[in-house]
């Protein structure tokens, strides 16, 4: 299916459709940023670019759902639920969406895995995974008029050209310090994440 540009088109219209109604216009606007970012990296990384567009658009698809609400779908859907989830209920929106996604629009595993990873990171993402982390971190409706955060945004937009993993290092680093100084928990899957890519691709990174 995702090899059929038509239907990929097709595809792409009904999402966009769906989340036009269903998101605020700052959400829908980023989606479509993310979008445009992940198929950019793609074509940069070798990846499926039908599935990074797709998965770029839907990605936030259950991220505007009340906390309860959120909570209630994951009961209803069984979707297991953590400590650090429950006490930071916006984290569910990724399984949440790739559950949606895969009922919804028949998304394949490793398209509900980019949405499931696109917060946290997973120390088994693979690059499509990647490419939405980072797409969603750096798409081009993302400005900062403060220095700090304009240099931030501009080094991440200059890694992800030219590596994925250094790029993914770099955006968990930041996401980490962010989460520190929210004053939240930490989920444990975004160190693991950090930790494989350093422990991996020291040597790479040398």
């Amino acid at each position: 299916m995702f090899e059929n540009n038509e239907e990929v088109e097709k595809l792409l219209k009904k999402i966009d459709e769906d989340i036009k109604n269903e998101l605020s216009e700052k959400r829908y606007n980023h989606s479509v940023g993310v979008m445009k970012k992940a198929e950019e990296l793609a074509k940069i990384h070798d990846v499926d670019i039908n599935k990074a567009r797709l998965v770029g658009l839907a990605h936030d698809i259950g991220k505007e759902l009340s906390s309860d609400d959120k909570l209630k779908y994951c009961s209803e859907h069984g979707l297991f639920v953590d400590d650090v989830e429950r006490q930071n209920t916006g984290l569910l929106h990724t399984k949440i969406g790739a559950d949606i996604c895969k009922r919804k629009y028949g998304f394949t595993q490793d398209m509900q895995n980019a949405i499931k990873y696109h917060a946290t990171g997973n120390e088994n993402m693979d690059k499509l995974a990647k490419v939405l982390f980072i797409a969603d971190k750096i798409e081009d409706g993302r400005q900062y008029d403060d220095e700090e955060h304009l240099k931030r945004l501009q080094e991440g937009r200059k890694l992800a050209k030219e590596n994925l993993d250094k790029a993914l290092l770099y955006e968990i680093d930041a996401s980490l310090v962010y989460t520190i100084k929210k004053g939240k928990l930490i989920h444990m899957d975004s160190i693991l994440t950090r930790n494989k890519i350093i422990s991996h691709f020291s040597l790479y990174f040398s």
